[in-house]
């Protein structure tokens, strides 16, 4: 069963709504106007996040292998020009 509550009464009694969501688990909505605006509900576990993998070092020369300015075309197959 949903239990809902206006939200005056929630901003008076928010402690107690706390408390008792914590110790049954069920949530209760707030309403505004009778319409449902947020829910209280028992926060599970934090997701274990995982750190992105570093990108992988470069142990070559920092420069080019040839001059970017020039034409590549003879550097490449036939087949891939």
């Amino acid at each position: 069963m949903e239990k809902r509550i206006n939200i005056y009464e929630a901003k008076t009694h928010l402690s107690e709504l706390i408390k008792q969501v914590q110790e049954t688990g069920e949530p209760y909505t707030i309403c505004k106007n009778n319409q449902p605006v947020v829910d209280i509900v028992v926060h599970g576990e934090k997701v274990k996040r995982s750190l992105p993998k570093p990108l992988p070092e470069f142990k070559g020369k920092g420069g080019y292998l040839c001059d970017p300015l020039e034409s590549t075309e003879d550097l490449w197959p036939e087949e891939y020009r």
